[in-house]
């Protein structure tokens, strides 16, 4: 994890630097204008935002591996791939109510584009899958 947060630090650093090279670069090529005409806003501010947000997950990923004590077994060379395997939950194989709700949205996202008439049954669609995704295990052959 503290690879992590490192990878994180410079990342933040390079986005600054760049940043500011970008800046240098555009207002050394239009000598013409003054320096803050010159400046090509958009990149600069979008490069100065990355950064800022490369800063705020190294700041956050940080916390967290302070607050943690010790290393994740990601992060021991002697560590086996079983120790880092968490319970993730159970999860059905079989199901296909994630393919119903999957065509549920693009559907939706194409009434978006397209025509709002699918719009209405888009998210009745989507209704319908996530009902049937939530309670698929208290009716039919798996049920409790």
């Amino acid at each position: 994890m503290k690879t992590n947060v490192n990878l994180w630090w410079i990342l933040t650093w390079f986005f600054l630097v760049v940043a500011v090279l970008y800046t240098g670069w555009n207002i050394i090529a239009h000598p013409q204008l003054e320096w803050h005409t010159a400046i090509e806003w958009v990149g600069t501010v979008a490069l100065l935002f990355t950064s800022a947000m490369s800063a705020l997950i190294a700041f956050y990923v940080h916390r967290v591996h302070r607050a943690q004590g010790g290393e994740l077994p990601e992060d021991v060379l002697t560590a086996d791939i079983d120790d880092g395997d968490p319970e993730l939950g159970e999860f059905s194989p079989w199901s296909w109510w994630p393919i119903v709700l999957a065509f549920a949205a693009a559907l939706f996202m194409i009434g978006l584009a397209v025509g709002q008439f699918l719009l209405p049954i888009g998210a009745a669609v989507f209704i319908v899958a996530i009902v049937g995704w939530v309670y698929e295990y208290y009716r039919g052959y798996f049920a409790h």
